[in-house]
């Protein structure tokens, strides 16, 4: 099995080398991630600047290419010319994996996430993805273990079928120690509420106003049942099947009856 190994955080994240680490087992892992932090870039790509991409070895396992540009470029450009570079015309990963990022990406965060866009790249592309995350907070995260818990739901994703065009979030809580239990799974729907955050206005030395955001990105106006933020607050692994198409397809009927009477 060959994998693209991509992330939001950046190429030498702790996240991304502890999730190397744990996955490099699987076949060939190429790296190609962000040469800085991505984070809440959503599926932005770059089209008015170039894209410099340059080839760096993170450690003695962890090698492959950091780009000057965010998660979706990354994905992008690995697909469409660095990938067939380094193994032919017409050739593909069998999967992509995004992450492990430094924070949750569950409920309405999941759109603003570089790390969920560059695997949700990859399935527009024709290359099942799975997107990883660690809920932060209560102490410093143990990488290692952490990776750990995502590498044993990635093996229970892998053992069945992932369609070219799907991508998988798997989420993984909060996780501080060497020995910290393995979580159940959970899979579960994404929660749709609105996140309770807001931006704390301030005021510059030469009296600009300016706005500073505030919140921990955890926080909501409700959790619904049987949903990601739910689950990952229980302290399951959760995950959720994810697809790009937004098209509302119980409202066609009705919007096609308003605008052309049939």
């Amino acid at each position: 099995m060959r994998i693209l190994l991509t992330n939001d955080d950046g190429f030498h994240a702790p996240g991304i080398e502890a999730l190397h680490g744990a996955i490099r087992d699987l076949g060939e892992v190429v790296v190609i991630a962000p040469s800085d932090g991505q984070s809440a870039t959503s599926h932005g790509i770059t089209f008015h600047t170039p894209l410099m991409v340059e080839e760096v070895t993170a450690n003695a396992h962890m090698k492959g290419f950091a780009i000057d540009g965010r998660p979706a470029d990354c994905v992008k450009l690995g697909l469409r010319r660095l990938w067939p570079d380094l193994f032919g015309a017409g050739q593909a990963p069998d999967l992509v994996i995004s992450g492990m990022n430094s924070g949750a990406n569950v409920g309405i965060n999941v759109i603003y996430s570089g790390t969920v866009g560059a695997a949700v790249e990859a399935a527009f592309l024709g290359v099942p993805a799975i997107a990883v995350s660690l809920h932060m907070g209560g102490g410093a995260p143990h990488w290692r273990r952490a990776a750990e818990i995502a590498r044993h739901a990635i093996d229970e994703v892998l053992q069945h079928r992932i369609d070219a065009h799907n991508v998988i979030n798997i989420n993984v809580p909060r996780t501080h120690t060497a020995d910290a239990p393995m979580p159940p799974i959970r899979v579960v729907s994404m929660n749709t509420a609105a996140g309770i955050d807001n931006y704390e206005r301030r005021e510059s030395p030469s009296g600009q106003a300016y706005y500073w955001p505030n919140g921990d990105g955890m926080k909501f106006y409700h959790t619904k049942e049987g949903t990601d933020v739910e689950a990952l607050n229980d302290r399951f692994l959760s995950i959720t099947p994810l697809q790009y198409d937004l098209t509302d397809t119980h409202r066609i009927a009705e919007w096609r009856q308003r605008l052309h009477g049939r």
